[in-house]
């Protein structure tokens, strides 16, 4: 499956999931989702790949709102998608803390 279609594949799973439960995905789900599919491209231990780094070490400069920025509206030009429609404005900031500050707690 090329990269485009199971970013497609992966989204709609996403927003099916969503839609069904009614409301915004637990930490738990946003940790889950950052270890399975962002680390398919940053790495499954978030140190970098075909995308940047996303430990905390590597994202110590950057504001928790650029973070979220980066993940609701990608980086144009490079292979990193905006997750707008599949995640929220509050899922993406409270993703962005949890890979500034928790996720990497529990490798």
């Amino acid at each position: 499956m090329c990269a485009g279609a199971r970013w497609f594949a992966i989204a709609g799973l996403l927003v099916a999931t969503a839609g069904a439960r009614g409301g915004e995905r637990s930490d738990a789900e946003l940790a889950y989702f950052v270890r399975h599919d962002c680390g398919s491209c940053h790495g499954m231990r978030l140190t970098g790949g075909l995308g940047p780094a996303l430990t905390p070490e590597a994202l110590a400069d950057k504001p928790v709102g650029w973070v979220r920025t980066v993940i609701l509206h990608g980086v144009p030009g490079t292979a990193m998608p905006g997750w707008r429609g599949v995640m929220t404005e509050d899922e993406a900031g409270r993703m962005a803390v949890q890979l500034k500050e928790q996720i990497h707690e529990n490798r």
